[in-house]
């Protein structure tokens, strides 16, 4: 009788147990966290490491207060659901040329930051702009004036408008949002597990968004509404890596009482370490095919995930787990409390 061979035979290139130590290089990657934290605030300090602080807060007017906003006012590279401003769908009957398009936008009066994305098609492009002195309707009718000019037949479709007022709201509605998620991740974890194990994780989470922050500060990837759902995405992701692995540990400190916690958080992450590497390559596989062909619309959502989920791969093992190695045990394990009662 011949054995069913593995559908799938990449699996086998898995191992399906390792003994790594990563506890042993947890210092290591302690600081290397510390050190990418602090980078990231630079880089909000810095408009993505492009431009000088002293120089823009010399520059600013008003208080102290206004000049440090003017400081980190571009941390990000704001889309117009935060900034406000027009978008216009634009359609043509043959391929347009969007560095005709973009070209003509930058020499027109009355509009400033002026954005050209493409779609599925070529013979369709998304122009986004902001108006000066909030005078939409008259550059409105600026854009599609000149852009019939280089774009014989074109159509527009309806615009859309973001206020100043709408866009503030959106902004703070987006970050109450990340707030809200990380708080009830650690609601969560303590009922789950244990407070120390919530901080642990909410520690891992803080550590996965400003990173993830960062790296749309650094690369300057438009920081918009998608953004905010990538981030959220990413802290489900990161959380349910976390709470695998945190799970595995609290059963082995049931079955290793007298292990030290360094060797039980070892254990415990190689017992996972299959499981994490399977998940997180079929999901990189599904965000490399929507960068490929998913258009801009969506890259900035697709590129913030997969960088999230290296980084939130990264802290549950070296962030979450070694987290635990902080709570003082007298140099042995002790049984670990919980909600329903364990057997003897």
């Amino acid at each position: 009788m011949t054995t069913k061979k593995s559908i799938w035979p990449l699996i086998r290139l898995v191992p399906k147990q390792t003994h790594y130590g990563f506890v042993r290089f947890a210092r290591m990657a302690a600081s290397a966290s510390v050190v990418l934290v602090i980078l990231t605030f630079v880089a909000f300090a810095t408009g993505g490491l492009r431009q000088n602080p002293i120089t823009e807060f010399n520059n600013a007017q008003g208080g102290f207060g206004q000049k440090i906003g003017a400081v980190f006012a571009d941390a990000f590279n704001l889309g117009i659901d935060f900034k406000g401003g027009v978008s216009i769908e634009a359609i043509a009957p043959t391929a347009i040329d969007m560095g005709t398009v973009r070209a003509a936008l930058h020499t027109m009066p009355g509009i400033r930051d002026p954005q050209v994305q493409g779609f599925d098609k070529p013979s369709q492009i998304m122009v986004r702009f902001l108006a000066e002195n909030n005078r939409n309707e008259q550059a409105i009718q600026t854009v599609k004036t000149e852009l019939a000019k280089v774009v014989p037949g074109v159509r527009f479709s309806p615009p859309d408008i973001v206020g100043s007022k709408v866009s503030d709201e959106l902004y703070r509605n987006g970050i109450m949002a990340l707030v809200a998620a990380m708080a009830m991740m650690l609601v969560y974890i303590w009922f789950r597990f244990e407070l120390q194990m919530g901080v642990g994780s909410v520690v891992a989470l803080l550590h996965d968004v400003v990173l993830t922050l960062g790296f749309l500060s650094v690369t300057r990837l438009e920081f918009s509404l998608t953004s905010i759902a990538a981030i959220l995405t990413i802290i489900g992701y990161s959380m349910n890596d976390t709470v695998v692995v945190y799970d595995r540990l609290r059963e082995n400190m049931r079955k290793w009482k007298s292990k030290p916690m360094d060797e039980l958080i070892d254990l415990s992450t190689n017992e996972t370490l299959s499981r994490t590497i399977i998940t997180g390559m079929t999901t990189l596989l599904a965000l490399f095919g929507l960068t490929v062909v998913g258009g801009t619309t969506i890259q900035s959502f697709t590129i913030a995930m997969i960088f999230g989920v290296f980084i939130g791969t990264y802290s549950s093992i070296y962030v979450a787990a070694p987290f635990s190695l902080l709570i003082p045990r007298s140099g042995k394990v002790q049984k670990l409390q919980t909600m329903h009662d364990d057997r003897p």
